[in-house]
């Protein structure tokens, strides 16, 4: 070999050797030097949010009050040349193949692209992990914010905060779109299954639990995300046929309540939670008394701000700040950021709303303070979640994804969760070596119906969609090798069937999020009801499973079963469900909220007065036979 050609040979190992630390560097979770503004331990957060807003242009601070729906992105470039501050995945805004190392390289790709900006800011971005890190496939799903309300249980709370931080900051996301603090007071709302329940002070104590497993006890902790109590501020009190938006009832409408009613109901939970740490607040949809809260100065700065001394900052929700003007965007840009939005979510036109914000800075018609208020805020936040020095994915805990360790924490809290309405005769817990069971209703086999909304998709949708256990599955888990175990979806066991000592008829909800899920009526489906006739006819005793997001109108055909529970939207492990059904677990869940008698029981108590008040509902918050 030459002189030359070693000397080429060298250089070609030491290139070699430089890509391939630099490789393992971006999968580091280990800090990083990642700006001239990374300050030692010692600097305050002050210091080094003044410094970066020292050097910081006109066009990088609106950068930094913008956030970009990640499947809208334009160009990945816009990241670092408009130095964007956040970008999100909404509903359905998988990575493709959906697994947990694609989301990581996403993310941590998106990432590197921000610390090429010029000052090296870090994105911070978000998901709507309501029921676990739910849009990733493998990710255990847990039972929606109803449920957890009828498990009632602040220490298993912070145990699904923890988790499904775990599993967050695993891919690289560090800011979670929950807890959803709404007080659901009308059940034909689509949203209602994010609530925990209508009781301020039990949602309170709930969501501050679950926002402590998510930011532990310092947010600086790496493996920490960011909590968002939402919406601020009302969604829960609409009233209903207020919503403007097609196919909407209630989400989105009006809150057509006193201010004395919004502090002493609605504020609540939030005054928790900012006492509890939260440095994120998402704007509501709604409207108070015809004035959407997005445009609310009175509301987003008077009150949350300056009252409450919310040091944080408000992020937008999808597209919210549009609905202010429809038809003029410039004053539906000023209003909002005047009224109090620091970050602004948008699916589309990002460049426009940059374009909108400079020209009414420009023009004054909003003030430069304003513009350095919020700025200073998201920036705050970004150096107190530890973003300059842990950006990008903590690819160690990937193994925390799905984890045995997780699920045995969701399988609990389904168990904790199912609320016993009716047992005749004390036929439940089952015994496990019954001779036959039979098991009907479409939801008894299919995860995306005991799931949800929220679960992969933004509507969810029926199938596996997700790793886990149905409630069939669960069932045959529990029984002894002797008991034969026959499912048929529509109840139809066939005319020559034996007959069974039980019949477990699942009845369930369609899946739906949001306004998609307001509803005329809570009926059971014409189909389940088919089922559950059918299922009848082929056994001694018939017990019904509702799983839905809601309490549903059943109070004529309760007398025909022997025992009822409500399992509302368990997720993924339907095992927990099957650990009460045969006593390997005791009924302790409770009702979070009332279950109506009859249609004109709803809208509750809490809102309008309808003849039917005087009458009591057929089940009330708080019941649950042990």
């Amino acid at each position: 070999m030459t002189r030359r050609s070693l000397f080429i040979s060298l250089i070609s190992a030491v290139v070699i050797i430089c890509i391939g630390f630099f490789v393992q560097t971006l999968r580091s979770p280990l800090p990083l030097p990642t700006s001239m503004h990374s300050f030692s331990d010692e600097s305050s957060a002050q210091h080094r949010v003044d410094s970066l807003m020292s050097e910081m242009t006109l066009a990088e601070k609106i950068g930094q009050m913008s956030l970009v729906a990640k499947r809208t992105l334009e160009n990945e470039d816009d990241i670092r040349d408009l130095a964007l501050g956040g970008l999100l995945s909404g509903g359905g805004g998988y990575p493709t193949p959906n697994t947990p190392e694609t989301w990581a390289d996403m993310v941590d790709g998106f990432q590197a692209k921000a610390l090429e900006s010029r000052l090296s800011i870090p994105i911070i971005y978000g998901v709507d992990a309501v029921h676990g890190h739910n849009n990733m496939y493998g990710a255990v799903i847990f039972p929606h914010n109803i449920g957890l309300g009828a498990a009632n249980n602040p220490s298993l709370m912070t145990q699904i905060g923890r988790a499904t931080a775990e599993e967050m900051v695993a891919t690289g996301i560090y800011w979670n779109y929950a807890p959803t603090v709404a007080l659901p007071h009308d059940i034909r709302w689509g949203r209602t299954y994010e609530g925990y329940s209508d009781d301020p002070e039990q949602v309170s104590t709930l969501a501050i639990a679950y926002m402590n497993g998510l930011q532990g006890s310092d947010l600086h902790d790496p493996t920490t995300v960011l909590a968002t109590p939402k919406h601020f501020i009302g969604d829960g009190a609409t009233a209903f046929g207020t919503a403007k938006a097609s196919g909407f009832l209630l989400d989105q409408g009006d809150a057509q309540i006193d201010e004395e009613t919004l502090r002493r109901t609605h504020l609540v939970p939030y005054q928790a939670a900012l006492e509890a740490g939260a440095k994120s607040i998402m704007a509501s949809y709604n409207s108070w008394n015809g004035t959407k809260v997005h445009g609310d100065r009175y509301l987003l700065t008077t009150v949350l701000k300056e009252e409450l001394g919310f040091t944080g900052f408000v992020v937008s929700d999808w597209d919210a700040i549009q609905q202010i003007a429809p038809d003029d965007y410039y004053t539906s840009v000023v209003t909002a950021v005047n009224a109090g939005i620091d970050m602004t979510m948008m699916s589309q036109a990002y460049t426009q709303f940059i374009d909108t914000l400079t020209q009414a800075v420009e023009a004054r018609d909003v003030p430069m303070d304003r513009i350095d208020d919020a700025v200073r805020r998201i920036l705050t936040v970004k150096v107190d979640l530890g973003l300059f020095e842990t950006p990008f994915a903590n690819r160690s805990l990937l193994k925390q994804v799905g984890s045995p360790g997780h699920r045995a924490i969701a399988r609990d809290a389904v168990a904790q969760s199912v609320v016993l309405l009716k047992n005749n005769n004390a036929l439940l817990p089952l015994s496990k070596t019954l001779r036959r069971i039979h098991v009907a209703g479409e939801g008894a086999n299919d995860i995306g119906l005991q799931s949800g909304g929220w679960t992969i998709e933004w509507f969810g949708k029926r199938g596996a969609i997700a790793p886990g256990t149905t409630l069939l599955e669960g069932i045959q888990h529990a029984v002894s090798a002797d008991t034969i175990v026959e499912y048929a979806a529509d109840g139809d066991f066939g005319a020559d069937a034996a007959e069974a000592d039980v019949c477990i008829a699942v009845v369930s909800e369609e899946p739906y999020a949001e306004g998609n899920g307001d509803r005329h009526e809570l009926f059971l489906s014409d189909i389940d009801q088919a089922m559950l006739s059918r299922a009848r006819t082929s056994c001694q005793q018939l017990v019904v499973i509702i799983l839905s997001g809601r309490p549903l109108i059943i109070t004529d055909l309760l007398d025909s079963w022997d025992a009822l529970l409500a399992a509302w939207l368990p997720g993924s492990e339907g095992d927990g469900v099957a650990d009460v059904l045969f006593g390997d677990r005791s009924f302790t869940g409770q009702l979070p909220l009332n279950w109506p008698n009859a249609m004109d029981q709803i809208p509750t108590p809490h809102q309008l007065k309808s003849s039917s008040q005087d009458s009591p509902p057929l089940f009330s918050r708080g019941f649950g036979l042990k």
